[in-house]
């Protein structure tokens, strides 16, 4: 009877292993949010922040907030590949944005985010605003994000050098 018992907890325990592996290497190869576009350039990661931080004001946005795990790492002697989350967005778009949803803040600012990659180039990752803001339903929404489309478009565009 022991030996079943312990059959039945190895066989439980194996499989609960199996699902547990499935989660993480499904979590792991999860494609990203519909809208997402990504662009490698050939610039390298401090150059492409430089250029993206141009383009933003070139753009006539505001850069909101700057986040980079890879700067706070090596800030306490870790080395990672560079990354940085770029927080853009304007006043006048914001008000906009919360007469039409004030659910629709939570989006707000849009993000851009810049990756450090193994050939010395980075890349450049944002979600179209049309595809963060089509959830909410709202005609005034969609057509503000369609603005911000081509306005993400251009300083995407620009700081690539696309």
């Amino acid at each position: 009877m022991l030996a079943i018992m312990d059959r039945r907890i190895l066989g439980i325990a194996f499989l609960s292993a199996l699902i547990g592996a499935g989660a993480i290497l499904h979590a792991e190869s999860a494609a990203p949010p519909g809208g997402t576009v990504t662009m490698k350039t050939r610039y390298g990661f401090d150059a492409l922040l430089a250029r993206l931080e141009t383009a933003i004001t070139g753009n006539k946005m505001s850069l909101v907030a700057q986040a980079s795990a890879s700067r706070g790492a090596a800030a306490r002697g870790v080395k990672i590949p560079g990354n940085a989350v770029l927080m853009v967005f304007r006043n006048d778009y914001a008000v906009r944005m919360l007469i039409a949803s004030v659910p629709a803040g939570l989006e707000a600012p849009l993000r851009l985010y810049v990756t450090e990659n193994s050939d010395d180039t980075a890349s450049l990752t944002y979600r179209v605003p049309s595809a963060v803001f089509a959830p909410y339903g709202s005609p005034a929404l969609d057509e503000m994000a369609k603005e911000l489309d081509a306005v993400f478009r251009n300083i995407v565009r620009d700081a690539a050098g696309a």
